[in-house]
């Protein structure tokens, strides 16, 4: 087992204090993701992951959409916390948006019948592997990030306003930035009720 890799694996945590500065350049931001993209595991090779990096007013103008989006839907009195956890995000470097493109599952279901209910739950756990690659990189290079969940609520406005593709369905959504205040210490199950080995 390499130590270096369980070191990254045990680096990667939740950060939601982040910062408007990042400690590598927006190229070095765009090669992680790439890398990601091209080597994370999808099922019978259907390379069906998306991913759209937004950086600066774009970023911004996602938790916008975001923070209008609620604001329509969650009651008055209980949108002053919504709104102070979307501006934490907001506050970040940029946001990574993971898409899954819905016509390579769909051509999958068409010519692997047999599997075909299951290509959609296989999409999911592909996209899954690819934030976690992406989050565990940005670790490594000193980027905080968490993982959000504002879909399918800001779906359609944030595909007109980014240009996004018909077919490609939002899974998660990935704010980071420099790392203002680090996470506290992690709390940990039994291990031998979460683990077993039968020989």
């Amino acid at each position: 087992m390499s130590k270096t890799f369980f070191e990254a694996v045990k680096g990667r945590r939740s950060i939601y204090a982040i910062s408007k500065e990042s400690p590598i350049s927006d190229e070095q931001i765009q090669k992680i993701v790439e890398e990601a993209v091209l080597h994370s595991p999808t099922s019978f090779n259907s390379q069906s992951s998306r991913a759209v990096v937004l950086l600066g007013e774009q970023h911004d103008k996602l938790w916008d959409i975001t923070a209008e989006t609620l604001r329509k839907i969650v009651p008055t009195e209980q949108f002053e916390g919504t709104a102070q956890k979307l501006s934490s995000f907001k506050a970040g470097y940029g946001t990574v948006l993971f898409y899954e493109d819905q016509a390579v599952v769909k051509h999958l279901q068409e010519n692997f019948a047999l599997y075909a209910e299951n290509f959609p739950i296989w999409s999911n756990q592909s996209s899954g592997i690819l934030q976690y690659v992406v989050w565990t990189a940005f670790a490594e290079e000193g980027l905080g990030a968490s993982l959000q969940h504002y879909n399918p609520l800001i779906d359609d406005e944030v595909k007109e306003t980014f240009g996004i593709a018909a077919d490609w369905k939002l899974i998660a959504q990935m704010p980071f930035g420099n790392i203002l205040t680090p996470p506290g210490e992690k709390e940990f199950q039994p291990i031998e009720e979460r683990v077993k080995v039968i020989k």
